[in-house]
């Protein structure tokens, strides 16, 4: 080195901030062309591969023909370097482990992860679990909202012996979807219709108990937006994900509370219904979350104004010919599709508990907020528990509107298909108007009729009907028994959707 040149410390030194950071920002470009090559799908064909995969699935091909399709298809792309398995708590959270691609091809019948470490699974000493890859249940992912070279696939969750594991709530609705295409020839539907909000700043949840506020992204209102702004960007966003992801959109829109949203699709078979609530939930916070706010899902974040649903729309076909229709059946309804609403308003307080889980949901059961707490249907009265909208041969339906949207979709439209297909059949009176009955106010009540159900007991069987009530004791004993006017900090921060380890463990 010639002693005269500056040495290369010196030459930085001398150089802009902003020069140092223009060369970092060209560096890899330079000096590392095409390293990378992993897998980016255009958004319409990304829609076309996973409406193909769908349609194999409400077909009902063979799992182990995809199986073999998939893990082909796997080997063959190159630009793959991971495979992201998700699995659903007892309470409704959504847990996701990333494999190497070559590693879960090597070892896909063999994958296990700590079960004691999920609550509402095994205990310390029994903790070991297998996770079975539902290859059906395959999504190819937009690469720029969760990275490029993944895809997605659910899994089962099993026992050491690789039996179902009781507490997987997806297997049993799964499980009881089949028996019914089985036996009967039924297929069972779901749409949902999914409220959230929209908050400013990255896991404004977790930092509630500092902030004791959430800050609204949008005070516009219900379908008020403008075509540029933060909250319609969010929904624009997330709706093109949904739509690449197979959803089959319909609509979507700002809802009636500040900083609300609703984004719809259509209905499809039950279980597949079910894993599209917890993508939806997941693609929500992940938009969000690069557009640096929060989706947060819980039912009432916000004194004072209205909470969010989860409306879960239900119907039963047999040889594609919808069993709820019948033309001249009172507000469009068959007889069946009136069986089905009386079992489920004769089990409704045994049910509450399953369609609204956390402390805040119980807020949202307010009268004051066109809230769905009366144990009656109508087609008309929003403040039913059960709505029958409009509807024609295809889309005469039953709405459930008092299930909240951090309700755990796999049990919640289990227990509802059960109880409506073979609960305690209504023992009211048609021809007499009945007294007016009410869902319970606060978590307590709701605990002790689920509790006391036998009928619950043989929905989910004892054991996990036990575990499900104790979870939720756990988390009301953390919470104020009297619930007041105002949201407290606690059923935000020991909420079971609001994943905040490190604070919960402090308590």
């Amino acid at each position: 080195m010639n002693p005269t040149e500056p040495s290369r410390a010196e030459v930085l030194a001398a150089m802009t901030p902003e020069k140092l950071k223009e060369m970092a920002e060209a560096a890899p470009r330079a000096s590392h062309p095409g390293l990378r090559d992993f897998l980016e799908i255009p958004y319409d064909q990304l829609e076309e591969m996973n409406l193909e995969a769908k349609e194999e699935r409400l077909a009902r091909r063979p799992a182990d023909v995809v199986r073999e399709q998939r893990i082909r298809y796997l080997n063959d792309e190159k630009r793959i370097k991971a495979v992201t398995v998700c699995f659903t708590d007892l309470e409704g959270r959504l847990h996701m482990l990333d494999y190497d691609k070559k590693f879960l091809l090597k070892a896909a019948d063999n994958l296990t992860f700590d079960g004691s470490s999920i609550r509402g699974f095994s205990r310390q000493q029994e903790s070991d679990l297998r996770l079975a890859v539902d290859w059906p249940a395959f999504y190819w992912l937009p690469s720029d909202i969760f990275g490029p070279g993944k895809v997605l696939a659910f899994g089962e969750v099993r026992e050491r012996d690789g039996s179902p594991y009781g507490a997987d709530m997806r297997a049993l609705l799964k499980g009881y979807a089949d028996k019914l295409y089985t036996q009967s020839g039924m297929v069972a539907h779901a749409a949902n219709e999914i409220e959230g909000f929209l908050f400013r700043g990255r896991d404004a949840e977790r930092g509630y108990h500092q902030a004791g506020h959430f800050e609204f992204i949008s005070t516009g209102g219900y379908y008020h937006s403008l075509p540029g702004d933060a909250l319609r960007q969010f929904i624009d966003t997330a709706a093109e994900v949904q739509r690449a992801m197979g959803f089959a959109n319909e609509k979507d829109h700002p809802e009636v509370a500040p900083s609300q949203f609703e984004m719809n699709y259509s209905y499809t078979e039950a279980s597949v219904a079910a894993d599209q609530v917890q993508l939806y939930k997941l693609l929500s916070r992940q938009v969000a979350a690069r557009l640096g706010m929060t989706a947060s899902f819980l039912p009432k974040p916000v004194t004072g104004i209205n909470g969010s649903g989860m409306h879960t729309n239900l119907s039963v076909t047999r040889q594609s010919t919808n069993l709820f229709y019948e033309k001249d059946g009172k507000d469009g309804l068959s007889a069946a599709g009136w069986d089905f609403i009386g079992r489920i308003l004769a089990s409704a307080t045994d049910l509450c508990l399953v369609l609204n889980s956390s402390v805040n949901s119980y807020r949202r059961l307010d009268p004051h907020f066109e809230a769905p707490n009366q144990i009656k249907a109508s087609a008309i009265d929003r403040g039913s528990m059960v709505r029958i909208p409009l509807g024609n041969e295809r889309s005469a339906r039953v709405e459930v509107r008092s299930i909240a949207p951090d309700a755990n979709p796999y049990l919640a439209i289990y227990a509802l298909l059960k109880t409506g297909l073979e609960g305690p059949p209504s023992e009211e009176d048609g021809d007499k108007r009945p007294r007016t009955r009410f869902l319970p106010d606060n978590i307590y009540d709701a605990i002790r009729l689920f509790k006391g159900s036998r009928f619950m007991q043989e929905v989910m069987g004892e054991e996990v009907h036990a575990k499900f009530a104790e979870l939720k004791l756990a988390q009301a004993e953390r919470c104020p028994k009297a619930l007041g006017t105002l949201i407290k900090a606690s059923e935000v921060q020991y909420h079971h959707e609001v994943t905040n380890q490190f604070l919960w463990s402090q308590f």
